[in-house]
């Protein structure tokens, strides 16, 4: 199937009028719906009725908002609360933009119906897109409400259609060219991380540093071709008006394996291998490899299993772009973009992996090719208002691709306040990435301060967190003079570890106790002065 690209999300209702968040989201879906034949139909006047009534019986609060916490520990927090919240609980949690919403903001229009698609929480994955189908299914069966009795008519509030400009939106997105790419890695670093550069110019596109840039990859045509091998079909198959191979590389994902697969082998199958087949499209793992089974594997598993090409596209998932944030400034670099992207390769069994889009940017795609890409505004992550405001910048890694931006936009605006980066990686001598750049801005004063950490070079492995700690009393000091605090990287580790030394530090060196310390970091996050980008 080709990939159908929906009509822009349209935002009616506007945000100052007298709704809640699931009534306005309601209403949008609503009017979307009469405007637009495209537009998932939104839930009938029953229904709405249900969502426009006051209380839910919630409050708002959102327990489960931790990227750390296992999906099964979200759901069980968001027992006994409406559908609309435990599909947030169902996301990811990371605000990550990736779906074109955050997690609270795509579980209230998946509630509404104003969004059909359950499947774009990219780094929630199979599991998300499975308990969002379930509660879904629950959504069709809950009750509706009566509707009110009807009233004096009050005229409605005149209201615009808000369609986002191109390249603002993954459902809207610009061109933009490929410049280059280059090596950030020396000698015998076992990783391969490159800066990447695009050129916006033809676009006009713009940005804010702390935004992110999402990036439209394409499938190894390597792969395709064996794909298309196991069908025991022509690449030149047509589907849908396009030859096969072109819908294989430009509009389905090829990993991981989808449930519809396993569904549509167990009909063109029989005896235990329908079983088994039917077993993994209910999330079962009869042989203890479906976390590894992308889409040539399945067709692997299941050899002897040709499924016709087009059922077989029309059973695969749309290839969803990919989110990097950006590690340059419009405002040192106009009409440039770059980003810090790892290559990510690894090995199942005997056969070599690759990450889509991290291999397309890496070795793929060439230069001066153009390419699919938006801008996705950052969920609370960005530079302080005042410019004198002091900042603390940890990013191990490609952690530190906001960074590098944040340094540049403060050096092209003048900003005077201080700027102190931690970052970490593997080995000092092949792994310090934009070293040059980062001992220029410390010569120049630019950068104030530059705390670095190692993990392979000694005996002992050693952390951003562990250096924090070295030096903590200097880093309760910047917190005290109303310095901000930034994170960017992992998710599940990395972070944790970094929050865990912050709390330890304004325990011991802020005189409070472990209970205060936390009460503090907790404060700094509501207040804005603790942000985290994290994945």
């Amino acid at each position: 199937m080709n990939q159908i690209t929906p009509p822009p999300k349209l935002d009616i209702i506007p945000a100052s009028a007298p709704f809640s968040d699931a009534q306005r989201s309601w209403l949008n879906g609503f009017f979307a719906g009469l405007l637009s034949p495209d537009v998932a139909t939104p839930l009938s006047a029953e229904q709405g009725a249900a969502v426009m009534q006051a209380g839910d019986g919630d409050d708002g609060d959102a327990p489960w908002h931790d990227q750390t916490m296992p999906i099964a520990d979200r759901m069980k927090l968001a027992e006994g609360r409406p559908l609309r919240r435990k599909m947030m609980a169902a996301m990811a949690q990371q605000d990550c933009g990736q779906c074109g919403y955050n997690c609270h903001d795509y579980s209230e229009a998946i509630a509404s119906r104003s969004e059909a698609r359950l499947n774009l929480c990219v780094p929630g994955g199979k599991e998300t897109a499975r308990m969002l189908k379930s509660l879904y299914e629950e959504l069709d069966k809950a009750p509706a409400a009566k509707a009110p009795e009807k009233t004096d008519a009050v005229a409605a509030p005149a209201v615009t259609v808000t369609i986002a400009e191109p390249g603002r939106s993954r459902d809207n997105p610009t061109e933009a060219t490929f410049l280059s790419r280059r090596l950030l890695n020396k000698g015998k670093s076992e990783k391969e991380t490159y800066h990447i550069e695009f050129d916006l110019s033809a676009s006009k596109l713009d940005y804010v540093v702390g935004d992110s840039f999402g990036v439209f990859a394409r499938n190894d045509v390597g792969l395709v071709d064996q794909i298309i091998a196991l069908l025991g079909a022509s690449h030149t198959t047509k589907v849908n008006g396009k030859t096969l191979r072109e819908v294989l590389i430009d509009d389905v994902s090829l990993s991981p394996a989808p449930d519809s697969l396993f569904e549509l082998i167990s009909f063109i199958t029989g005896g235990a291998q329908r079983e088994k087949a039917r077993a993994l499209a209910q999330g079962e793992d009869p042989d203890g490899d479906a976390a590894t089974l992308d889409v040539m594997a399945a067709l692997q598993k299941f050899s002897g299993t040709r499924p016709h090409p087009e059922a077989f596209v029309e059973a695969l998932e749309p290839l969803q772009p990919r989110l990097y944030s950006i590690s340059s400034s419009h405002n040192a670099t106009p009409g440039k973009l770059s980003l810090t992207v790892d290559s990510v390769r690894y090995v199942i069994g005997k056969r070599k992996r690759v990450g889509v889009a991290s291999t397309f940017l890496g070795e793929r795609i060439n230069e001066g090719e153009k390419l699919k890409v938006y801008v996705q505004k950052a969920h609370n992550f960005g530079l302080p208002q005042d410019p004198k405001t002091p900042i603390i910048m940890v990013g191990p890694g490609t952690g530190i691709a906001p960074f590098r931006a944040f340094l540049l936009d403060r050096k092209a605006t003048g900003a005077p306040g201080k700027n102190w980066l931690f970052f970490g990686h593997q080995r000092s001598d092949c792994d310090f990435f934009y070293q040059e750049e980062l001992n220029a801005m410390k010569t120049s004063g630019q950068l104030t301060r530059l705390s670095l950490a190692w993990s392979r070079d000694g005996e002992k492995k050693f952390y951003v967190q562990d250096r924090m700690r070295e030096v903590g009393r200097e880093l309760w000091t910047w917190l005290a003079e109303g310095a901000h605090f930034y994170i960017c990287g992992d998710a599940k580790r990395m972070a944790k570890d970094v929050e865990r030394a912050l709390v330890d530090i304004v325990a011991q060196f802020g005189a409070r106790s472990t209970d205060e310390a936390v009460s503090f970091v907790a404060e700094l996050k509501k207040t804005g002065r603790f942000q985290a980008d994290v994945y």
